[in-house]
């Protein structure tokens, strides 16, 4: 065992600990920094709380009490985790100090054992559940071009998503940095007890977990045969303002967003957010502008209102000027004219 993890073993178990023997170390321990995995008073309670119980392994053999009601294997399976993370730990130079370089190490020294086992070995520490996750940096965030509060980059766009033309519903992988750092407790606890649902082939748990989850803003989704958890974001396409779906060209308008976006991942630039609570925001795919490639056939308006972006007003200009899409009627209706007659005959 390297000298770090001696180190913070005595730093440990220099805490008070209640009840328990010691086979107890990271449910004591934990239970005393943590709530349902999350560190209150310490970054490195988990840290701290996992190299005490390798060290209690190594003198007892035995594994953490409290450590089964996270994980699906059994004791013996456990014990062999134990095993090979004490042998890794003791490898590593330097040896891990964050919680992000353990959770790093528990991933990679556990990679071919179960993903339920995994998440709820993580879980149980309060360590990040996820490898990307460890890539998370402190400090701001870096500038995003063009003025932008941040930057998305998507899933793949599923043709459910886009409401209309200048609407579409995306989402997130929480793999990622930004969305690592902010996945509510709640939904990273659903997220591991569905896994261990599913492993035990309790499909009904796991719906209803699944149920949880999408009601917090998160939703499972399979990539390449793998689940991951990912956050739903609903885009407003900034600058411009397409028809309404009963009006002529809204159909044409929501049909050529679905072939631009569909089964791609996006680049999504967030400005702001309406009163509907939509982000506001530019979307390109694959290099290409959407809400230029909108306006440029013709499908939907500049939203000069709220955008003044000359180039906007071109584009617009051009499709115009060529009688394009929309275009080709002499005097087509506005949809923000459109909704507001609308709401004045209710």
């Amino acid at each position: 065992m390297g000298n770090a993890l001696r180190f913070l073993y005595v730093e440990c178990c220099s805490k008070p600990t209640t009840g328990g023997g010691a086979a107890g170390g990271g449910g004591n321990w934990v239970n005393q920094h943590v709530h349902h995995g999350v560190s209150t008073s310490t970054d490195n309670a988990g840290v701290s709380a996992l190299a005490r119980d390798i060290r209690q392994f190594e003198l007892t053999s035995q594994v953490p009490e409290g450590l089964s009601k996270h994980v699906v294997s059994s004791k013996k399976a456990q014990s062999n985790w134990y095993t090979k993370l004490s042998e890794a730990w003791a490898q590593t130079k330097p040896p891990p100090k964050s919680p992000q370089e353990v959770s790093k190490l528990v991933i990679s020294t556990l990679k071919n054992h179960k993903k339920a086992d995994v998440e709820g070995l993580l879980s149980f520490y309060g360590l990040p559940l996820s490898q990307s996750a460890v890539e998370v940096t402190t400090g701001p965030a870096p500038p995003v071009a063009n003025g932008a509060k941040y930057e998305l980059n998507t899933l793949p766009v599923d043709e459910k998503a886009v409401a209309d033309g200048d609407t579409v519903t995306v989402y997130v992988s929480t793999l990622t940095p930004r969305e690592a750092a902010c996945v509510p407790q709640a939904v990273q606890v659903a997220a591991v007890e569905r896994a261990k649902a599913r492993a035990q082939r309790n499909y009904t748990k796991a719906d209803a977990l699944h149920k949880q989850i999408i009601d917090a803003g998160y939703r499972m989704l399979n990539i390449h045969n793998e689940e991951i958890l990912a956050r739903k974001y609903r885009i407003r396409l900034r600058g411009i303002d397409a028809p309404e779906s009963s009006m002529p060209y809204g159909k044409e308008a929501k049909e050529e967003l679905i072939r631009l976006v569909v089964g791609k991942s996006l680049k999504v630039l967030i400005f702001d957010e309406d009163r509907y609570g939509r982000c506001v925001g530019d979307i390109y795919c694959n290099g290409v502008f959407i809400q230029e490639r909108m306006l440029k056939k013709g499908l939907v308006w500049h939203y000069g209102a709220y955008d003044k972006r000359p180039e906007l007003e071109k584009w617009e200009k051009d499709a115009r000027d060529k009688r394009i899409g929309l275009w080709a009627s002499a005097n087509p209706e506005k949809p923000w004219e459109w909704r507001k007659n609308r709401r004045e005959q209710r």
